[in-house]
């Protein structure tokens, strides 16, 4: 019995075998759909699609081009906006036998700026918040030391053309901060009159312009009266 036993058992395994070996042989073995998901150890993924010739070549073309596109340079645009903010500073040694012009005003004092232009630190350093609030390149830049028309100038000159620059911007001032740092002379006495010639010269409300004069507190270069400094702050709106 136990050797008809192992005979029957032999003889099914055969017979699966036989059946497995003629359906392999006879019909190919079905893989999932490429796009149909595989369950791995709770995960589901999918089976990559093979790529044709054709589609490989078109894959590897459009690569190269995006090559291309990532080594030609970057055009920036110039944006558009409601609001620019700009910051301007200046500073000018102090020397005996020159004039100080501050806001285009002659101050009375014994030292005045010694510079390649007048002087004036306080247009100098509206001009370069005006063009640093547009983004275009600093005074110095613009209107280089080492150019010959620019020895003596008056700093008026460089205020009308950065105001030119904003109007073809399309932009205004908005308002404008501006500080003085110097410990002589005292500012007060001059401080209407520039105000009212910088508001002139930018053709703006003296409502929106703003001065402030500070003193060193006798430090460095400025509170030794061997300096003089400012800071702007401007912001132009679109018309």
């Amino acid at each position: 019995e136990i050797r008809e036993v192992m005979t029957m058992a032999t003889s099914t395994q055969l017979a699966s075998s036989s059946l497995f070996h003629s359906q392999i042989t006879k019909k190919s073995f079905l893989l999932p759909p490429a796009a149909a998901p595989i369950s791995v150890h709770g995960f589901s993924t999918r089976r990559p699609k093979s790529l044709s010739l054709s589609h490989r070549s078109s894959v590897s073309a459009s690569a190269a081009s995006s090559a291309v596109d990532v080594t030609e340079p970057v055009k920036k645009s110039v944006r558009t906006l409601p609001f620019r903010v700009g910051h301007g500073f200046d500073l000018h040694r102090l020397e005996p036998g020159y004039p100080l012009i501050i806001g285009g005003i002659d101050i009375p004092h014994d030292r005045g700026c010694e510079a390649h232009s007048d002087g004036d630190v306080l247009l100098h350093c509206v001009v370069d918040a005006i063009l640093g609030a547009l983004g275009l390149p600093d005074i110095g830049q613009i209107f280089p030391d080492s150019d010959p028309k620019w020895k003596g100038a008056a700093s008026s000159v460089f205020i009308k053309e950065a105001v030119r620059l904003m109007d073809e911007a399309g932009y205004e001032i908005g308002n404008l901060d501006a500080t003085l740092i110097l410990q002589r002379p005292k500012i007060s006495p001059h401080k209407e009159t520039i105000l009212s010639n910088l508001s002139k010269l930018l053709g703006a409300d003296p409502s929106v312009v703003n001065l402030k004069a500070k003193t060193h507190e006798k430090v460095d270069s400025l509170g030794e009266n061997r300096s003089i400094a400012a800071h702007t702050v401007i912001l132009l709106m679109k018309k």
